[in-house]
């Protein structure tokens, strides 16, 4: 008689969808338990009066880890959506609405870097060179480490390119060491501000995320992120998991097995993979004892934004919008300074503006667009109607400014979305949007510990672990928890007599 080793996997983000689908296609029971109605986390959808709105992430940058994922169940990317590769990938907005389109050519943008500061061509050529060292050598081996040991992070090529890694650089200063136009710095820095820390104090070895948004370029998968959500639940169930959603987890105990309560049942599993909120794991459902780190280790370390997003509907098109619109029209270092040095509310905030709707009609009506506002703020801020109203006029007389259309007049849905709604949805600590910032001390090794020492068999999984914020790190999280979770239980069945 076979008896199959059940795990439990709380949270069904990227990174617990991505452990189901693994241990599952191993042979191990696997049951996904899930506290919201919907699969996903915040790779969710909701569908409004003819709109359908992806409620999170909305780059498709690293395509190579979404496709070696797949790969790794015999299947393609495009078995399950079809990408778009955008061009311009994005554009970015500044002082006086001038308009900066990156093309998805390689040339043309060398081109376009030219016409803005002489010499800038041949800069990004050697800028380019770096990041796709750190890229290959980061995404393609130190990502799918379990952070257990520092000698991990010692092979042939990190010891043969030590310090092309720039892991002590600044990467502020590593910009700037080859461009001056203020357009092209702010264009190279803006991912680490979105995703992750002032640019300051971001190692750069981070310059890997230009080398995939600017080299690979921009995708978006049509009919919006939930087809990947779709074809990872897919790929899960064929291989035998279960989901269970409406399942919200009150407490979890370990005597000689894993004992996850729910609000509806009691579960005994082998084994247990956290993706749900590191935090609130750790210090909300175990037993006391039994968790990683106590409240003054999370108050020492620093997180990502949090942000205020609006959804809305709007009735008529807006020619001026790209598929992605980042808005630097007021000071970089200030709103930086708002979310990292005196957290606060910010004076002139920078935001983004996605319009799905300019690639995939699919997801508004004929003739309407469909609008995705996000502001990146301090999480842990005080969240009430009154800033957000504040704040949606403020960001709205932008958009109209630049656009040179009137817009509050044909919004037809709308809806915001902030700090507490990050930490009702998603238990989310200081209602963060994106995990712990990039900084040197929260790289690698540095970050909470992807196993917990008191329980064996438990792992956590998501953005506030190894290897860190983002739907690619989150998919090779999960992989590499589910990887652990089989190399500790030995075997993937054991017989029983």
């Amino acid at each position: 008689m076979l008896k199959r080793k059940h795990i439990g996997i709380i949270g069904s983000g990227v990174s617990g969808l991505s452990a189901a689908a693994t241990l599952a296609s191993k042979g191990y029971n696997v049951s996904v338990l899930e506290k919201n109605d919907q699969l996903g986390g915040r790779l969710r959808q909701f569908k409004e009066q003819g709109f359908t709105f992806d409620m999170g992430p909305s780059w498709y940058w690293m395509p190579d880890v979404f496709e070696k994922f797949f790969n790794s169940f015999n299947h393609t990317t495009s078995d399950f959506y079809k990408l778009v590769k955008l061009d311009p990938g994005f554009q970015v907005i500044f002082k006086n609405s001038e308009a900066i389109q990156i093309p998805a050519s390689w040339d043309q943008l060398l081109q376009l870097f030219e016409s803005i500061e002489v010499g800038a061509a041949d800069n990004l050529k050697k800028f380019m060179l770096g990041a796709e060292y750190k890229y290959h050598v980061g995404i393609n081996d130190l990502v799918y480490k379990p952070g257990r040991s520092f000698s991990e992070l010692i092979t042939s090529q990190t010891l043969k390119g030590f310090f092309k890694l720039q892991l002590f650089s600044s990467f502020s200063s590593h910009v700037r060491k080859y461009f001056k136009d203020e357009r092209l710095i702010a264009l190279m820095e803006f991912p680490v501000l979105f995703l992750g820390a002032k640019p300051s104090d971001t190692p750069a070895l981070y310059s890997l995320m230009n080398y995939s948004g600017l080299k690979q370029g921009t995708f978006y998968p049509l009919e919006g992120f939930s087809k990947i959500t779709d074809a990872m639940v897919q790929i899960g169930k064929e291989n035998g998991a279960q989901y269970f959603t409406s399942e919200a987890v009150t407490s979890i105990n370990y005597t000689d097995q894993i004992n996850i309560k729910t609000i509806t049942r009691t579960i005994n599993v082998d084994g247990m993979i956290a993706s749900a909120d590191y935090q609130h794991v750790d210090a909300k459902l175990l037993q006391p004892g039994l968790n990683n780190y106590d409240e003054s280790y999370w108050k020492t370390k620093t997180f990502a934004p949090s942000c205020l997003i609006f959804y809305l509907g709007i009735n008529k098109k807006l020619d001026k919008l790209q598929h992605h619109n980042l808005f630097f029209d007021e000071d970089f270092e200030t709103h930086a300074n708002d979310i990292y040095t005196t957290p606060r509310w910010p004076s002139n905030p920078l935001f983004y503006v996605c319009c799905p709707s300019k690639t995939d009609p699919s997801v508004a009506p004929l003739g309407s667009e469909n609008l995705f506002i996000l502001m990146p703020i301090a999480a842990g801020l005080e969240d009430d109607g009154t800033m957000r109203f504040e704040y949606f006029k403020k960001l709205l007389q932008r958009l109209e400014k630049f656009t040179n259309e009137t817009i509050e007049q044909n919004i037809v849905f709308q809806r915001s979305y902030c700090v507490k709604d990050f930490e009702k949805d998603y238990n989310s600590y200081k209602g963060n949007a994106y995990g712990l910032a990039n900084t040197l001390m929260q790289t690698a090794n540095f970050k909470p510990k992807m196993y917990n020492k008191n329980i064996k068999n438990f792992y956590y999984a998501g953005q506030l672990t190894v290897p860190g914020p983002g739907v690619p790190p989150a998919i090779i999280s999960g992989q590499v928890a589910a990887a652990e979770m089989i190399k500790n239980l030995k075997y993937t069945n054991e017989t029983v007599i």
